[in-house]
């Protein structure tokens, strides 16, 4: 993936980033992407608008398994060629409670032991991006990416085309007037995994469902990574938290209620 004077026009987020690639070419930015907050758990590593390794696992609760191990291989790939990394990058919810915690405490340690800043993005946000490289999508056009929570709940945000968010990120229970507002002024494009849902419950014909783009990846985070890196936007590790929009609540296990 590449940044280029045609993807800034159709990506204007992009456009500083850009300028200050161009004011300092000889400025070398290396950046270790993170992103579990779903099913898919994936690491990447990008150098200065490419994404030069990636590692990604699809098994559903295998995050614990897998994110350290990716980790380590792409901090390996990155010091083995001499390369340092600036800054971790962590996509930092809505999404699975448990799997926001262990990336959280993985970028934290990371940037402790390497002493870099962190840099969190909206889950919401890095799973636009794909979506804005499509040839089809009308300038008027809203996104609506969707993180499947329970029954006909989903976590999302409606963003407009230069990821301004025109409604912020929140739970919602999916009826046939959701987003009616937004959905009678012009086509809506929902997706992600808890798009699939709705599909049968919002039926207005400015509705657009998109079967691709599924899931949030760690490679698709590094253009937000980037310009959050020149604009300095980083977190206060001690005190960062994922963004987890609802309190986790435990359940007994169901061993345990069959006694009850």
């Amino acid at each position: 993936m590449t940044i280029n004077l045609y993807i800034c026009i159709k990506l204007p987020f992009w456009a500083e980033t850009l300028k200050a690639q161009q004011h300092n070419r000889k400025m070398t930015t290396i950046i270790l992407h993170i992103e579990a907050s779903t099913e898919v758990c994936s690491v990447a590593l990008s150098q200065d608008g490419h994404i030069f390794f990636e590692r990604k696992e699809s098994e559903e609760r295998s995050h614990a398994k897998v994110l350290a191990p990716f980790v380590e291989e792409a901090i390996k790939v990155a010091d083995e060629q001499g390369a340092k990394i600036n800054a971790v990058a962590l996509s930092c919810g809505p999404g699975s409670y448990t799997s926001l915690r262990i990336a959280s405490s993985t970028a934290k340690g990371v940037c402790y032991g390497r002493n870099i800043p962190l840099i969190a993005i909206p889950t919401t946000a890095v799973m636009c991006v794909p979506v804005l490289f499509r040839d089809d999508l009308p300038e008027e056009a809203l996104l609506c990416p969707m993180i499947d929570a329970r029954r006909n709940e989903v976590y999302a945000t409606v963003y407009d085309r230069a990821l301004q968010a025109v409604k912020e990120t929140h739970a919602e229970v999916v009826t046939e007037s959701s987003y009616a507002e937004f959905l009678e002024k012009g086509p809506v494009y929902f997706f992600g995994n808890g798009a699939e849902k709705c599909k049968s419950i919002i039926t207005h014909p400015n509705a657009r469902f998109l079967d691709t783009c599924k899931h949030p990846l760690a490679k698709n985070m590094m253009p937000l990574a980037e310009k959050a890196w020149f604009e300095e936007k980083f977190e206060d590790i001690a005190y960062f938290e994922p963004f987890y929009l609802k309190n986790f609540v435990a359940g007994k296990p169901k061993e345990l209620l069959k006694n009850y």
